[in-house]
């Protein structure tokens, strides 16, 4: 009974091995395939999500398959996050092991791009330090309490986005609180100010035309460039740090046969 257990163990181990090997082999062969499908330097990460993965692979259908490429450069963007889920994806697995031409067929895909605060910096003259919050209606009316215009209370939190960085005015060293709205305007992002403080979130609003004036400076258009698979971009938001550009698109063929919808 023990050596049966014993066989019956290894047999199992053997077996997540090769399911894992041959999951190994795939997720490369889709990496390859990404790397060409979205323009990059460098293999992006492949991840095939279920297991075990021979199920998948035996009747050639996946739930979905995550490719992440970290720190690229995206335009006069530096280190940009490129991910792109893809959900419900045809692949038989003799097309992607074999040595021919390989073609995905594609449900759904999700592309984003993740643009870090550091990248949005360069764009902003003077300006050191910045950090990208979130912002939510607590905050809006606080603002308003400290003197910001009542039209504040409209603004879409999901929307909107808190930028606080410091810059230098005769000689010292002050922080700048930027609530902006965040939108997408001929697929590019871009951040336009609502009120803008000096010396902190509590300090009182700049006057009205120095307000204008700095938000020249302060309204920014960043180019993103072509989301993953020609994703187009339905969704600008702040998350952890970061603006993050997003879409959908849907019922794809990617490789060797791609007509990629826009």
């Amino acid at each position: 009974m023990r050596r049966l257990i014993i066989a019956v163990l290894v047999l199992a181990g053997l077996l997540v091995a090769a399911d894992f090997g041959a999951a190994a082999l795939a997720e490369s062969a889709v990496s390859r395939q990404m790397r060409e499908q979205i323009g990059l330097d460098d293999d992006p990460s492949v991840r095939i999500n279920g297991f075990p993965f021979l199920t998948q692979a035996i009747s050639g259908q996946y739930g979905s398959v995550d490719v992440v490429a970290n720190r690229i450069k995206v335009g006069e963007l530096k280190s940009v996050d490129v991910t792109a889920q893809l959900r419900e994806v045809d692949a038989p697995l003799s097309m992607l092991l074999g040595s021919g031409p390989k073609s995905l067929v594609v449900g759904e895909a999700e592309g984003t791009i993740r643009i870090p605060a550091k990248d949005l910096e360069t764009m902003i003259p003077g300006i050191e330090d910045l950090r990208i919050e979130t912002i939510d209606l607590a905050a809006l009316e606080a603002a308003m309490e400290d003197g910001g215009d009542e039209t504040l209370s409209v603004i879409d939190t999901e929307k909107a986005a808190r930028l606080v960085g410091t810059t230098t005015l005769m000689g010292k060293e002050v922080e700048v609180s930027v609530i902006a709205v965040l939108q997408l305007v001929d697929k590019k992002a871009q951040i336009v100010p609502r009120d803008i403080r000096l010396g902190g979130t509590d300090a009182p609003p700049l006057p009205a035309t120095i307000q204008r004036t700095l938000q020249k400076t302060f309204t920014v258009t960043v180019d993103p460039g072509s989301l993953p698979l020609k994703v187009v971009p339905i969704a600008l938001r702040a998350d952890n740090g970061a603006l993050v550009v997003s879409g959908v698109a849907e019922n794809l063929t990617l490789g060797a046969a791609a007509t990629t919808n826009p």
